[in-house]
Order: structure tokens, then C-alpha cells, then sequence
């Protein structure tokens, strides 16, 4: 089991950056796939990236975020990160850290995620 803390979410403004943070427990963080999701009222939770277990030598990225977000692990420190470069207003949402067992494939779909945790707001201004 693995438990999940995000940190770094804000208020910015439209064209800046920000890093999120997720801080996990346990000695096998190393050993899952992670993943970033987004979530605003009303709407299913949307993947933004995902990275493979181990090494993280494979990612995966959202069509809206290519280019401009990031994802990367610390294995050594636990951490999953997200660097977000040029924001935009519509990725203002809460966003969530998730962790799945360790497979090949890199799942996008939230229902496939077991270990979650509780979210830090974004918010971009215009």
C-alpha cells in the first residue's frame, strides 16, 4: 500500500509555471506506475501524464498538455512531480497524484488507479 500527498498547487497567472510535488509512504514507491490526473466540478477525472514504474523510462501525456507539462520521479526520494511550463486558464482544476501496480502498459484511465491523494488546487488567471 502507498499513501499520497500533493503540494505545490496556487494561483498563477496565464503564461507561468508551476511544479507539483507528491510525496509518497512506503519503501515501494519505486515499483508503481504514477500518474497525474485533473478534475474540475462537473466533469469526469481527465489524465494529464503518466510515468512507468522503476526508472520511468516511458511517459505518457495528454494532447492539451504536450509540450508545455512534464512528468518525473525521485525514486530515491518518493516523489512524483509535475512541471507545468506556459498555463493556460483551462488547466485550472484540482489536480491528483495516483498509483497503480507496475505493468507495461501506461494506464490513462482513473478507474485503473488504486492509491490516490487528496489534491491541490491550480488555478490559472487570464
Amino acid at each position: 500500500q502507498v499513501q499520497l500527498v500533493e503540494s505545490g498547487g496556487g494561483l498563477v497567472q496565464a503564461g507561468g509555471s508551476l511544479r507539483l510535488s507528491c510525496a509518497a509512504s512506503g519503501r515501494t514507491f519505486s515499483s508503481y506506475n504514477m500518474a497525474w490526473f485533473r478534475q474540475v466540478p462537473g466533469k469526469e477525472r481527465e489524465n494529464v501524464a503518466a510515468i512507468r514504474s522503476w526508472s520511468g523510462g516511458s511517459t505518457t501525456y495528454a494532447d492539451s498538455v504536450k509540450g508545455r507539462f512534464t512528468i518525473s520521479r525521485d525514486n530515491a526520494k518518493n516523489t512524483l512531480y509535475l512541471q507545468m511550463n506556459s498555463l493556460k486558464p483551462e488547466d485550472t482544476a484540482v489536480y491528483y497524484c495516483a498509483a497503480t501496480f507496475s505493468s507495461l502498459l501506461l494506464r490513462t484511465n482513473f478507474r485503473d488507479y488504486s492509491y490516490w491523494g487528496q489534491g491541490t488546487q491550480v488555478t490559472v488567471s487570464s
